[in-house]
């Protein structure tokens, strides 16, 4: 099986190309903004250094968040219209799942969600088993001695957990496209965004112009 997986749920840009569990291709790029325009380019890239075409793929795997309201939108829309133009499925994949694979035992994933909050998930019985937002001032509650936590934790923040920081197993995008390689795709399930937090721009208190007839 073929699964271009791709990412763009962070000040990142990354896709990785996998045939079985072996890595075709992978690319990643810092960035804070410019995904929209470095994407479709990159996955092309990534194609070419795994030898392969779009008509070559099996799956998709995408990033859902949480993170960045602009970089998921990217990256699950792109995911949509790839797997509708080449009529194949298209998984979408949790960043906590992402940080999470590869590694064993009681542990925590934890991302940066801004504003003093944090993007919160356990696994192995520690933690929130399911991924949401809390205020770092909040995060005692899950206090579990000795379990692993990953993703990008601060010294405060993994001692507020009790836990011991290591890095993750796979970069995101290569973690993705593994997650949707053994994953079965449900008919007519497309991915969508993992938003956890409303968004910042809020809608105008200003009633719409009435067009005249």
């Amino acid at each position: 099986m073929l699964t271009l997986g791709f990412d763009t749920s962070q000040a990142h840009c990354g896709a990785m190309l996998l045939s079985g569990d072996q890595c075709l291709g992978a690319l990643s790029e810092d960035m804070s903004k410019g995904q929209a325009e470095r994407l479709m380019p990159m996955l092309e890239e990534v194609l070419a250094l795994g030898g392969a075409t779009w008509q070559d793929l099996d799956r998709i795997g995408v990033g859902i968040g949480p993170g960045n309201f602009t970089g998921i939108r990217i990256s699950v829309s792109a995911a949509r219209g790839l797997a509708l133009g080449l009529g194949i499925p298209a998984i979408g994949v949790t960043l906590h799942a992402a940080l999470a694979l590869g590694t064993e035992g009681p542990r925590m994933t934890m991302i940066d969600a801004r504003r003093d909050h944090v993007f919160l998930q356990g696994f192995d019985g520690v933690g929130p088993p399911e991924p949401a937002l809390y205020p770092i001032a909040a995060l005692n509650q899950f206090h579990s001695p000795g379990a692993t936590c990953l993703g990008n934790c601060s010294a405060e923040r993994v001692l507020a957990l009790g836990g011991i920081q290591r890095p993750a197993a796979f970069a995101p995008a290569s973690a993705i496209a593994r997650i949707a390689t053994s994953r079965d795709p449900v008919p007519g399930e497309r991915p969508a965004p993992l938003y956890l937090r409303a968004p910042d721009a809020a809608p105008s208190r200003h009633a719409a112009p009435t067009l005249a007839g």
